[in-house]
């Protein structure tokens, strides 16, 4: 074991010339602390000084990265990461896995309590492995007698006494000096705010460290008691939101040999932890791939139904997830799942480019070549407003995400119509997490009959962006009266049919409205149609019934315009110089050259072109396209054969 004089890497941390807690240092200009300590740090000056070597002059610093902490004491993300002036020749700290710190291990933390410039040392313990509030473990004094912790020790290092690795980092002591227990920071948390970390911290399950010295990091048992002298920071209560900023992780970490990521002397993975060496092996090949995914929605479409949420601020980047993975997640399955998706990302055909160039028919233009096939893995977000019968200005807000056979539904709400914008995009993009990156998105509005002309495509993506929901994404929309399950089965097996279709056969139904409904029922039941396109509006009074009779047929797929031709207002009777029979050519030298399947990305490319073009015959273009199977949830129909029940 080496002795206490070999571990440089302890700081002390002043802030405008008053010593403000501990740090340590985990790069040659980096050093980890508390933010609490450097809360002044925009009004005084931070130094670092490293005890252990005494004749070393201080060293400015700044923050250059921080864990949200707001200065609350219950707040979460209380890390700050300092940038040294200069580089230090001092060997940085070596990290533990998480998983050591628990059982009856000794612990050490170096801190500077008032009238201890110099440093004193707090022998602790773990008591459990359990995360309180998802963010600390609990520590308590290794015996009753010697140095608590204290203010003077928020930012410490807390290190294995037997080898000098760092486990985690002192934030919080117990407000009564009676009370000797306090609270860490583990090293996969850390990593988890200030994703540099992950390179230094080995992988969850790496086998236990062993009680011998690593070079450079050792401590002396039994350092001498000393006073304490009050709480080093109150005891946090609460857990709200995370709200932590993260930086990068740098490519060299990944694209390094495995055994570079390492602190000296930490053992490799253990080749027996359930994807452990194969995950990192991918994440590597991800870095070096340039794989642009979303390891949010990643995760969430691997995790199982009692894993832990991801973190409210998200990851920084793929390791952070894999690192949450294999450090958070108890089910050894979701290791694989999420590995199988990141493999499956990266061995994925790259996608054709979706063509949007647009050939001129002679009444108004339409796209000519077939799109790229859909990815294998479909996604889908189910947006379900409906009348709350709490007020015609309220609206019911349901939202779910539809993934991988799964089903997430998100909190509803029920909110005024002026607020019905702002609650459909935050739920969307909360929605968003749960679909698997590099799937065929889809979002689909159920809505009452009455609001089926809804212009929903054009609402704004987003609070601080403009684009029409509708030109980023294919959006459709859907009657909610057809969700019984009756209607579901004959859409179901209306589609297994269209399945094989190479375009779309369409029906049209003119302006005039001179076809019988009822003939035009058995023609969507009986005949190759599955679309049905209306040249009128779907308020005109000549065609409503006809539009009623396609949604109860129930025709898969319906067409108009919401700004077309209304025949009671314009006289008009169908003929060749309406707009609507324009709007019908057009739509019929589309759709004929589209699987009924691949309709609502290629009106995808159609809107993108119609927000482009005044007077498009498109841009007011409404799509019914009705799939059961993109949101089939096993959970709901599942029978249990073994159910006295079932």
């Amino acid at each position: 074991m080496t002795g206490l004089r070999s571990a440089e890497w302890h700081a002390r941390i002043e802030c405008g010339g008053t010593v403000s807690g501990a740090g340590f240092l985990v790069t040659r200009d980096k050093v980890l602390t508390c933010a609490h300590v450097v809360e002044n740090s925009d009004l005084a000056p931070v130094t670092v000084t490293f005890p252990q070597r005494p004749g070393d002059a201080p060293v400015a610093a700044r923050v250059v990265a921080h864990g949200g902490w707001d200065g609350r004491v219950s707040e979460l993300g209380d890390l700050a990461v300092l940038e040294l002036d200069r580089e230090v020749p001092i060997t940085p700290a070596p990290l533990a896995p998480a998983d050591v710190a628990h059982g009856d291990r000794r612990l050490m933390a170096y801190g500077f309590p008032a009238g201890y410039d110099d440093g004193t040392i707090a022998e602790l313990r773990a008591v459990t492995e359990l995360l309180i509030g998802g963010e600390w473990i609990q520590l308590e004094a290794w015996s009753g007698q010697g140095q608590p912790l204290a203010v003077g020790f928020s930012g410490a290092a807390v290190t294995l006494v037997d080898t000098g690795q760092v486990v985690g980092m002192v934030t919080a002591a117990a407000g009564a000096r009676t009370v000797h227990t306090g609270r860490m920071m583990p090293t996969h948390v850390l990593a988890r705010y200030w994703s540099h970390l992950s390179e230094l911290v080995p992988v969850v399950g790496a086998g236990p460290v062993p009680a011998a010295s690593v070079a450079g990091s050792g401590y002396v048992r039994g350092a001498a008691p000393a006073r304490g002298s009050g709480p080093a920071h109150p005891t946090p209560a609460r857990r709200p939101p995370h709200r932590g900023t993260r930086a990068p992780l740098p490519a060299h970490f990944l694209t390094a040999p495995p055994e570079t990521a390492y602190a000296p002397g930490t053992p490799t993975p253990n080749p027996g932890h359930p994807g452990g060496p194969r995950l990192r092996a991918l994440v590597e090949k991800a870095a070096r791939a340039g794989l642009d995914c979303d390891p949010v929605r990643l995760y969430a479409a691997a995790a199982g139904p009692f894993d832990p949420n991801p973190p409210a601020e998200g990851f920084g980047s793929l390791w952070s997830a894999a690192w949450f993975v294999l450090c958070e997640v108890d089910d050894a399955a979701t290791v694989t799942r999420f590995a199988d998706r990141l493999d499956a990302l990266l061995n994925a055909p790259p996608k054709a480019e979706t063509d949007t160039r647009l050939t001129t028919p002679p009444h108004a233009g339409s796209d000519t070549r077939l799109p790229a096939p859909p990815p294998a893995e479909t996604g889908a977000i189910l947006v379900e407003l409906g009348h709350s019968g709490a007020g015609d200005d309220l609206v019911r807000v349901e939202v779910s995400a539809y993934s991988a056979g799964r089903r997430h539904p998100v909190p509803a709400e029920t909110v005024p119509r002026a607020r019905l914008r702002a609650c459909v995009q935050d739920r969307i993009e909360d929605a968003f997490c749960h679909l698997t990156p590099g799937a065929d998105e889809l979002i689909a509005f159920a809505l009452p009959r009455d609001w089926l002309d809804w212009p929903v495509d054009r609402w704004e993506r987003g609070p601080d962006d403009d684009t029409p929901l509708g030109c980023v994404h294919p959006v459709v929309v859907t009657d909610q009266a057809r969700r019984r399950s009756s209607t579901r089965l004959l859409l179901t097996s209306a589609w297994q049919r269209l399945d094989s279709r190479t375009g779309a056969r369409m029906h049209r139904v003119a302006c005039g409205g001179g076809e019988d409904p009822r003939k035009l029922r058995v023609v969507l039941q009986q005949s190759e149609a599955c679309l049905a396109g209306f040249g009128a509006t779907s308020r005109a009074a000549r065609t409503r019934p006809h539009f009623e009779t396609s949604l109860n047929a129930p025709a898969p797929v319906i067409v108009w315009s919401r700004q077309g031709c209304d025949p009671e207002e314009a006289e008009c009777a169908g003929n060749s110089d309406c707009p609507g029979t324009a709007f019908l050519d057009a739509l019929d030298d589309l759709v004929s050259q589209v699987p009924p399947a691949q309709l609502p990305r290629r009106f995808l490319s159609l809107r993108q072109r119609a927000d482009a073009e005044d007077d498009h015959w498109a841009r007011d273009i409404q799509l019914l396209w009705d799939d059961p199977r993109r949101f089939t949830d096993p959970h709901t129909t599942a029978v249990h054969t073994r159910s006295p029940v079932a």
